[in-house]
């Protein structure tokens, strides 16, 4: 299932095994922190804590789990992509022992439906924090698993949809415009009502919003490249070219980013809507 811009996954056949996995570290260790902010506004607003039994669809490597985790929540996270389920096996249970709140981590490889019964009771909250809105097909996408999972789910559920914010708000965007250039992604601008047109097609009834600054910050353009490259946003116009000039072409649109110190800034603001099942 994951993401768009941060987690969008390119086709299997398109990277070798050992590809696959630099790809999922280099998301792991540089662009899943980016949006940090946002999953602790909605765990905030929400009040996650040892009440809360959560689901996270395209979990990936984890980084979202683990601060529910700390916050005392039981947590269940599902994806496909076996690369990122490692490296989240991995945070959870560090060399030297386990991390707090990680005793209360199940991951689940496989569909949504395979976390049925991996919390013990139903779910009450269900999170999808793969943002969508920039890329065509991804609001369809994430249709099918989020009508399974709110079958997991309590009556009343809270249910979490992410989406990018307007594109002249997300300075991303214009990076992101390179693999439409080269025929890569089906790269689209984020719409008004993306979240509530998702919502509502599963079922579910609008109950909150909001909006999160999530600035994505890179220690040198060459972080910047790879984390981008993570996201799988561009693996379609990998293809369609070859990496270098994929690269080429991102560095020149991430030019005007870079600041004197080398380091690489670019603001950006993402939306979340708040639904609950029926």
């Amino acid at each position: 299932m994951t993401p768009t811009l941060v987690r969008h996954r390119p086709r299997r056949a398109s990277l070798t095994p050992a590809e696959a996995c630099a790809r999922a570290r280099d998301w792991a260790e540089i662009q899943e922190r980016m949006l940090v902010p946002l999953y602790e506004a909605v765990y905030s607003r929400l009040e996650v804590g040892s009440r809360t039994r959560l689901l996270g669809l395209g979990c990936g490597s984890g980084l979202a789990l683990l601060i529910a985790a700390s916050r005392g929540a039981s947590v269940t996270g599902v994806d496909t992509d076996r690369e990122r389920l490692a490296l989240a096996k991995e945070r959870m249970a560090p060399e030297d022992g386990p991390r707090a709140g990680a005793q209360d981590v199940d991951l689940v490889d496989g569909e949504v439906r395979d976390a049925a019964g991996a919390a013990g009771s139903p779910y009450n909250m269900i999170t999808a924090f793969q943002p969508i809105g920039c890329a065509a097909g991804d609001t369809e996408g994430l249709g099918p698993a989020l009508e399974e999972a709110v079958e997991l789910g309590e009556r009343g559920s809270a249910v979490v949809l992410t989406g990018w914010g307007p594109p002249e708000r997300c300075a991303t965007a214009g990076v992101l415009r390179v693999a439409e250039r080269m025929r890569g992604s089906g790269w689209r601008p984020a719409r008004r009502d993306d979240l509530e047109d998702v919502a509502s097609k599963a079922g579910l009834k609008p109950d909150g919003s909001g909006r999160v600054a999530c600035p994505f910050g890179y220690a040198d353009l060459d972080s910047a490249v790879r984390g981008l490259l993570s996201t799988g946003l561009y693996s379609a116009a990998v293809r369609a070219t070859d990496l270098a000039q994929v690269r080429k072409e991102m560095a020149e649109a991430l030019h005007p980013y870079v600041r004197g110190d080398g380091t690489v800034w670019m603001p950006n603001v993402f939306r979340y809507l708040i639904a609950r099942t029926p």
